[in-house]
């Protein structure tokens, strides 16, 4: 079923009738062998023309990060004048954080700088160091600020103009307004902090082993808090426990007794993103290494000398410690929540961009990474203009055959609906029909308006956000850097969704997110893994599993090369313990 170039006209008009709403996408069709999906836009029949400019368009990246630098890894540098800016010079492959903290790896094995990736896209991209404070999203500018040098001569703000936009910032640690814990915990989101953590573990060792302090106060200046259950703060307790089991123990015999680690989680089990499997292993295990699992606990204050933490059973409760790691989850930028309030989005608490990456309420911006959130449209909100666009003849009522035939493209635009067939294990609309009415549903059947509104009533209950993850920045990246390679740099609002003139069709796909599995290092080299396809895997076949995905991801062969090395070199001489 093939629908003509006034549907994509009436279909934008019908569903967002407002400006604001009037470069959104709506329903779709696919041809029947499988091309591109189609969308509307409201300027598709306006004739646009190539515009004779020959002058490339600017395209400014902010951020380096994993969205930013697969953006740029795979962009056609060539086609457009790239510019870049960043505070840091350099790539961290974030996931191998928790290996730093305990010098399993270093820290420069981990980063890549950002001019050795830049420089094999031919010297065609420039970059700035430099921290982005404000977007002028109407006059199209970024205004930066550099702390390099002293900045005396005024030398040290400045804005960029650009065509499009990319923000790819990050986010940074979500305190939730604790008191004391900005002062007093560590984070764990940058190779500094990674560092930071390193010397704070060895001075806790150090300063419990001066001879002139007491049996209590040994025991405070070794016990380790990490504050959140989930991947990273796991992973940082197993690397901890492993640390001081296989080597501070040697180093610090007499003390090694006196070590406890806490694991502190509001929710009632740790790493609930998993699979129950998974969460009850990790339990388990750490219970049987002598880590402590406090769930159920919600901190509220941390003061220098104890952490603050309330129980509906115990009630608040005080526990001294020597070091506290804060990771609980992310927040936004301070650019990012001003960006928000000028695109009309200041009662969210992340960035909202639809299907293409593009920054609701404004043109030519595209958020990606952990700053960003895709807004997915659900069905029910255009349930009544899919009903009228897909009854060409006016009858009033739509044959299950007739919505048989248009339900991939309902798919591509709702992939709620998708995951809902899925989950109840139906192949097509007439198995979802025979749900909501009964199994008496033949194929002639005509549905009205308020029947088709009951077979779909559920179906948005299945809309799930992105997870914040190194793998859908990535993703994101890549997607929007091969959409910008297929733009036509003289063309007319090249970034999409434009109708390719005569066919009706749409350039791009909506982004999909396609999940590669995650891993739970979970020390004493055991891993837990959850891939596609509901298999779990947990043990010390998974920890090499383990090694070899999280090497072949690295963004160099230099890197790659570092990474294993500083394996092999843990597994012969252990780890490093200086205090630098």
């Amino acid at each position: 079923m093939r629908f003509s170039a006034s549907f994509f006209d009436r279909a934008s008009q019908a569903f967002h009738g407002s400006s604001t709403w009037s470069k959104l996408l709506v329903v779709v069709a696919a041809s029947s062998g499988g091309g591109l999906v189609a969308y509307a836009d409201a300027k598709a029949d306006l004739g646009l023309v190539p515009s004779q400019a020959t002058e490339k368009k600017k395209v400014l990246v902010v951020g380096t990060g994993w969205a930013g630098t697969s953006f740029l890894k795979t962009l056609d540098a060539s086609m457009y004048n790239v510019q870049v800016i960043s505070p840091r010079n350099y790539f961290a492959f974030t996931p191998l954080l928790p290996s730093v903290t305990c010098g399993t790896v270093e820290p420069r094995s981990i980063v890549e700088p950002v001019r050795n990736i830049l420089r094999k896209k031919g010297g065609m991209i420039k970059f700035w160091e430099a921290e982005c404070y404000k977007i002028d999203q109407v006059n199209k500018k970024v205004h930066c600020r550099s702390d390099i040098g002293t900045n005396l001569d005024g030398h040290g703000e400045f804005t960029v103009d650009y065509d499009y936009l990319i923000i790819a910032v990050g986010a940074k640690p979500n305190t939730f307004n604790t008191p004391g814990v900005v002062e007093n915990c560590h984070f764990l989101k940058e190779v500094e902090d990674a560092q930071r953590i390193r010397r704070s573990v060895m001075t806790c060792f150090e300063r419990a082993n001066l001879p002139n302090i007491s049996e209590e106060e040994r025991k405070k200046n070794l016990h380790f808090i990490i504050i959140g259950g989930g991947p990273t703060g796991v992973e940082f307790a197993a690397e901890l426990h492993d640390f001081v089991a296989e080597d501070l123990s040697k180093l610090y015999p007499h003390i090694k007794n006196l070590v406890s680690i806490s694991l502190i989680e509001a929710g009632d089990h740790i790493l609930t993103m998993f699979d129950k499997r998974i969460t009850k292993f990790a339990e388990e295990k750490f219970q049987r290494d002598g880590i402590e699992v406090k769930t159920n606990f919600r901190v509220v204050k941390v003061s220098d000398k104890a952490i603050f933490m309330t129980n509906p059973a115990t009630g608040e409760i005080s526990v001294p410690y020597g070091m506290a790691v804060w990771s609980t989850g992310i927040g936004t930028r301070p650019v990012i929540l001003d960006f928000m309030k000028q695109v009309g989005q200041g009662n969210r608490r992340v960035l909202a961009t639809d299907e293409w990456l593009r920054v609701l309420g404004c043109d030519d911006v595209y958020a990606l990474g952990d700053c960003a959130t895709i807004s997915q449209r659900k069905v029910m909100e255009d349930i009544s203009a899919i009903f009228r666009l897909a009854d060409k003849d006016n009858s009033g009522t739509l044959t299950v055959k007739e919505i048989k035939d248009v339900l991939a493209d309902i798919c591509e635009r709702y992939p709620q609906v998708s995951l809902y067939l899925k989950s109840k294990q139906m192949k097509n609309f007439l198995d979802l029909l025979k749900d909501s009415e009964g199994n008496h549903v033949k194929e002639s059947k005509e549905l009205d308006i308020e029947e088709f509104k009951k077979a779909l009533a559920n179906v948005d209950s299945k809309v799930k956000m992105l997870p914040a993850t190194a793998q859908v920045a990535a993703q994101q990246g890549n997607y929007l850097a091969r959409c910008f390679n297929k733009m036509k740099i003289c063309e007319e609002h090249p970034e999409g969704p434009l109708r390719i003139r005569g066919t009706g069709r749409h350039r791009f796909h909506p982004f999909r997110y396609k999940h590669f599995g995650q891993f739970a290092p979970l020390g004493g080299e055991q891993t837990a893994a959850q891939l596609p396809g509901d298999w779990i895997s947990i043990g010390h076949s998974t920890q090499w599993l383990w090694y070899s995905v999280y090497a072949s991801k690295q963004v160099s062969w230099r890197t790659r090369f570092l990474v294993v090395s500083d394996w092999m070199k843990r597994f012969i001489f252990g780890r490093d313990s200086s205090c630098i």
